[in-house]
């Protein structure tokens, strides 16, 4: 059985309720704010950020209306984030559709984006749970935070594997790990649960982060975006930082340069990605990525065997192995 059967053998229910109660949320008046968020959601995602939600309150007890107001709540907040990000680095499309900013303007994709946002807080409000509200309130200040560490890193063109890691910990990982205190909270978890599961979510969000940009050193065609877009917009992931940071030859010297360059054309983007292949950096990302599943793996040892605690380790070998 694969990932998907399983997850909707287990929660499936629990994720049609789930996605009622988002349309539920976004539900307005407003003819043009109504048409763009239709056209959002016509492409929902994985969702994997609420299914965590919902399996995390399920290691605990049964789903309950605090623990899908969490899930909507987290699952609004990123899509703003992503709303906002596609403004900010004027992409085109995401998952293989026109963004918002492309079809209307960035005017209303801002305007739609703190929509979410608005809607993220107004539900996690309707939670009656505290650690909610206050998780949804940091996590913008955190998700905003590594944008903008993001944007200085690329325009200062840092190379520096401990300053990605901050930037994907924030952007990335501190949603994972959110979405999974927020459904031990919505079920009474204790101190010591609570940490385990937040551990756990920390290195699930870094592995899904190293992961997609893996992608970013593979054809268009096998992953669905182009090859080097994420250099193109002046951001270096962990393959091309070790790559970089562990050899010291002419060649490397020469890569420095490039990386110092306010734009770098398709050859020279394309001779990047070929130099961190070279030097190992996929398989020094991967072997990261295997570092870190052992430590997701060990946090979760405080829990009995279970259906849902299976699940979510499918989860963690699904984010590590997926090809796109």
């Amino acid at each position: 059985m694969d990932i998907k059967e399983s997850i909707k053998n287990i929660i499936g229910v629990e994720m049609e309720s789930f996605n009622k109660a988002l349309y539920s949320a976004l539900s307005t008046d407003n003819v043009l704010l109504q048409s763009v968020i239709d056209y959002y959601l016509q492409t929902k995602g994985k969702q994997i950020r609420p299914m965590l939600v919902i399996l995390s309150s399920r290691l605990f007890g049964e789903v309950n209306d605090t623990t899908m107001s969490a899930a909507v709540a987290v699952e609004l907040l990123h899509n703003a984030s992503l709303i906002h990000d596609d403004v900010v680095d004027s992409s085109p499309l995401r998952r293989g559709r026109k963004t918002v900013n492309n079809i209307w303007d960035n005017r209303v994709a801002v305007l739609v984006g703190d929509f979410f946002v608005s809607t993220a807080l107004q539900t996690a409000i309707k939670s009656n749970n505290l650690n909610t509200v206050s998780l949804i309130a940091a996590l913008g200040k955190e998700l905003a935070t590594g944008e903008i560490d993001q944007i200085e890193t690329a325009d200062e063109h840092i190379i520096d594997e401990k300053r990605y890691f901050n930037v994907i910990k924030q952007k990335t990982a501190s949603l994972f790990s959110s979405c999974m205190l927020m459904g031990g909270y919505s079920n009474g978890a204790t101190k010591e649960q609570l940490e385990a599961i937040e551990i756990f979510g920390q290195k699930l969000g870094l592995c899904f982060q190293i992961k997609d940009d893996i992608f970013d050193y593979f054809s268009d065609d096998i992953v669905g975006k182009p090859t080097g877009s994420d250099l193109k917009e002046g951001k270096v992931s962990l393959p091309l930082l070790y790559a970089i940071q562990s050899n010291n030859d002419e060649r490397n010297s020469k890569m420095r340069e490039l990386l110092m360059s306010q734009s770098l054309t398709g050859d020279e983007i394309a001779t990047l990605v070929e130099y961190a292949k070279e030097m190992k950096g996929i398989e020094y990302a991967e072997s990261v990525m295997q570092k870190l599943r052992d430590e997701a793996m060990q946090s979760l040892s405080i829990f009995p065997k279970s259906e849902i605690k299976d699940t979510l380790i499918q989860i963690l070998d699904y984010i590590i192995s997926r090809n796109y």
